[in-house]
């Protein structure tokens, strides 16, 4: 990973702590981002206070002021060549735009190019060169993608605390970005453009235009991507049903029946991890990254983990959260607190805190799914969870907080996928409850209609008995008169 200590960017960072979660969503992601732009852009406007005040005890007849997203000079100069001397004292006040950033390398720059023009000031020997004509900056702005992408990872971190998940987030933006655009071609917004209306798929072309928004928003490129900013109708998914999870899991051991007898000795085993994983992925409905961030063991097999909740790291997608099972049953069966699994666990993700790490962890996960024959892929288990969740009458709140994402994001993306066979499950279980209601209401009317028949029987016999005692008193007043 990056080293944060020799990085003023990311020591600008250390006083903030980032949002402890976004929703899940990209509106979500953005407004996380959004906190560390503002961050970042307070640092800076604080340090070009510092920097003013060191131009005035200096006596330079310069400042630095921000605009836009840049640095300018700001200072008292003769007339620029084609400007008209209103005030008729051959000179004005102009603010010089010499393509400097609004960051903390762009201060620095800033900084040494007022002191530079502020002896030109002195010395009364300013020039109207291309330099401060601008013409330079235009000239500097005329990059090639591949120039540009090059330099996209330091840019981006100047406005972006560094961690696992901006890790992962700048990792989508630059691989897409470089997919699909040509390197040799100038970054404009025209190019740019063209490259995204060549991509086919509308996923991708999608996938492409966030990638390039980002890309363009670090280096200042002015573009409209309103055009493809519509999220694509989803593709269809395979839903497992738990028959179906259940049947995928003994495909693990199956596999050592098939395998070739030639198996690295390192690598016999390692079959348990990854059917662990699988198992984790059902119980929880855990994104893949969330087993190897940071994976809390102790907790998961502590004695005090009386729920069996598995904790999610603070440095995954949506923050930490205690993540229930459904169905706790699994984790007996599937064997999930298995100490030989745990181990390995450890020794898997052991100092693996980096994006292309953690990737490439997940990405065996993906790989043993197809290696068994499996027709779902890790991420449709989360979404059996969310189904089973709501099939089972898990409120939805609940069930979106324990999946670490947003009400709204919940319902939007997982109950599209209920397939005819989960519908039909969810309605006959519902009738199943209705019919069990009915059979409760009708078994509580024949108990009624029971105990008033039994209540009329015990009047009845109350009748009788008096009438009996009644003939008996008759009987004995005539016996004795």
């Amino acid at each position: 990973m990056h080293n944060q200590g020799s990085d003023k960017y990311q020591q600008a960072f250390a006083d903030m702590e980032p949002l402890p979660s976004t929703d899940g969503s990209f509106l979500g992601s953005c407004l996380q981002s959004q906190q560390q732009k503002e961050h970042m852009r307070a640092k800076v406007l604080e340090e070009l206070e510092q920097v003013n005040l060191r131009l005035k005890s200096a006596k330079t007849k310069v400042t630095i002021r921000e605009s836009n997203g840049s640095l300018q000079l700001r200072a008292t100069l003769p007339i620029k060549p084609g400007d008209k001397d209103i005030k008729g004292t051959g000179r004005k006040q102009y603010n010089l735009s010499l393509n400097i950033p609004e960051n903390l390398d762009g201060l620095k720059t800033a900084e040494e190019e007022a002191y530079e023009l502020g002896k030109l000031i002195a010395r009364k020997s300013f020039v109207w060169n291309d330099k401060y004509l601008g013409n330079e900056a235009i000239k500097k702005n005329l990059h090639t993608i591949g120039e540009l992408l090059e330099k996209f990872e330091e840019e981006y971190f100047k406005t972006h605390k560094r961690t696992t998940k901006s890790e992962h987030t700048f990792f989508y933006y630059f691989s897409r970005t470089k997919r699909f655009t040509n390197p040799q071609d100038l970054a404009t917004a025209e190019n740019l453009i063209s490259a995204i209306e060549r991509i086919d798929k509308e996923w991708s072309r999608y996938n492409a235009a966030r990638a390039i928004s980002a890309f363009c928003t670090t280096f200042k490129i002015k573009i409209d991507l309103s055009d493809y900013s519509k999220k694509p109708e989803s593709n269809s998914r395979n839903i497992p049903s738990d028959a179906e999870i259940l049947a995928g899991f003994i495909k693990f051991t199956d596999y050592l029946q098939t395998r070739g007898k030639q198996v690295n000795q390192n690598v016999r085993d390692s079959w348990k991890l990854w059917r662990w994983a699988y198992g984790m992925l059902a119980v929880f409905g855990l994104r893949p990254r969330e087993l190897f961030i940071n994976p809390n063991i102790d907790w998961w097999l502590s004695d005090e983990n009386a729920d069996l909740t598995w904790k999610v790291d603070k440095h995954c997608k949506t923050g930490a959260r205690q993540a229930l099972p459904l169905h706790q049953k699994w984790i007996i069966d599937f064997d999930l607190r298995n100490p030989e699994y745990l181990e390995m666990l450890a020794i898997a993700s052991k100092d693996k805190n980096n994006h292309a790490e953690i990737t490439g962890l997940t990405q065996r996960i993906s790989w043993w799914f197809r290696k068994i024959g499996l027709d779902f892929k890790p991420y449709d288990l989360r979404h059996a969870w969310a189904i089973r969740a709501h099939v089972l009458g898990v409120p939805i709140k609940a069930a979106a907080d324990n999946l670490g994402h947003s009400v709204q994001v919940h319902t939007q993306t997982y109950q599209r996928w209920f397939s005819l066979d989960m519908r039909k499950l969810a309605i006959n279980q519902a009738l199943s409850k209705k019919s069990e209601i009915d059979e409760i209401k009708e078994e509580n009317t024949k108990l009624k209609i029971e105990n008033e028949r039994l209540r009329l029987e015990v009047e009845n016999l109350k009748i009788e008995n008096q009438r009996s005692f009644k003939l008996e008193e008759i009987k004995l007043h005539k016996y004795t008169s």
